[in-house]
């Protein structure tokens, strides 16, 4: 197989802000692996809250090549268990890479990449649309600039934050789920489920910090008003189980796991303990969210609108249309690029 990066730049639609930093741009490393003529693809964002960069990526990418080169294609899983090993550092590189030979197995076989696990694509969940932290006005205006989304993601983690959801209540009855992105405490948390209840807010997600004492997520737990939801507290496989008597629901997200393959294992498994189940996304182009849509069968909740957020996307695929998934008619994830918009975004 025949491994290509592009690293690039998206810019984002609007000023793009949670508890712990802003953006305008988003750096991202597009993969693209060819084999016997046809491609597939994958994605990976730089974050250095994950001490990821375009640099470390494309490094940690290139280490992988003599597995790739050596490989004789069988299944993705197969892949994934030779990859890990090398990339066990780097999950982001890992789920990029994951993600492409997934694709790439579902173009060779003619088929939508949701059936290389068997899936069907029906009862899948509508995404939501999610509205980072920003002036209030700007948040009701971003608000009112999709005004027919039956869900709203709610960035929190201010001083005002009940401030917010009352106003953004007062402009639509749409269903509300808040993401505090760690910025709250036990108490903030237990005190602000009650009020958040009675605007019509759907659940938390990841309240407290991932270090947060046991004690602390398992009160919040016990006393929150609303369900919890894990992300920041729930990156791999061997979160899950841990996270069962302290969180109501996680939130998978493939460049934290190290790719599809691991994420339906967490998926299958979280429900297996009864808890709710949810894909989330990085700010991302089409190649990442149209692989990621492919696991809605197996969710409760989607947060899949990284592309939406974007104001230049180097690829097409998947539709989320006022936050209803459409799959497109191309095998695999049904994403292709853009040429000439890659080559304006080459970081």
């Amino acid at each position: 197989m025949k491994l290509t990066l592009y690293p690039c730049h998206l810019p984002l639609e609007h000023m793009f802000t949670i508890s712990r930093e802003s953006k305008a741009i988003q750096p991202s490393m597009i993969v693209e692996l060819t084999l016997d003529g046809i491609s597939g693809f994958g994605e990976a964002p730089d974050d250095p809250y994950y001490g990821t960069s375009l640099d470390t990526l494309a490094t940690a990418l290139t280490r992988a090549e003599p597995i790739l080169a050596d490989y004789e294609f069988g299944s993705p899983s197969e892949l994934w268990n030779r990859l890990h090993p090398a990339l066990s550092d780097a999950p982001f590189a890992l789920s990029a890479l994951d993600i492409a030979v997934n694709d790439l197995f579902a173009r060779l076989k003619n088929q939508p990449l949701y059936a290389n696990w068997h899936l069907s694509w029906e009862n899948t969940p509508p995404s939501s649309y999610t509205i980072g932290i920003d002036e209030l006005d700007v948040m009701i205006r971003k608000l009112n600039e999709r005004p027919n989304w039956p869900v709203y993601k709610i960035k929190l983690g201010t001083n005002r934050d009940l401030e917010i959801i009352r106003e953004l209540r007062n402009h639509t009855n749409a269903t509300f789920r808040v993401d505090a992105n760690c910025g709250w405490s036990a108490e903030e948390t237990i005190s602000n489920s009650k009020a958040l209840a009675e605007l019509g807010v759907e659940f938390i997600e990841q309240p407290l910090p991932r270090e947060s004492d046991d004690s602390d997520h398992k009160r919040v737990f016990n006393e929150s008003g609303l369900p919890i939801v894990a992300d920041e507290s729930c990156q791999t496989e061997s979160d899950v189980e841990r996270c069962h008597d302290m969180f109501h629901g996680i939130n998978v997200k493939l460049c934290k796991c190290g790719g599809l393959t691991p994420a339906v294992r967490m998926l299958k498994k979280a429900r297996s303990l009864g808890m709710k189940t949810m894909l989330g996304c990085m700010v991302e182009s089409s190649v990442g969210i149209s692989a990621t849509a492919h696991l809605t069968p197996l969710l409760d909740y989607a947060d899949l609108d990284g592309a939406v957020l974007i104001a230049k996307d180097p690829a097409t695929g998947i539709r989320v249309d006022d936050g209803q998934i459409n799959l497109t008619d191309p095998p695999g994830s049904g994403a292709q690029l853009r040429p000439d918009v890659l080559a304006d975004l080459h970081a």
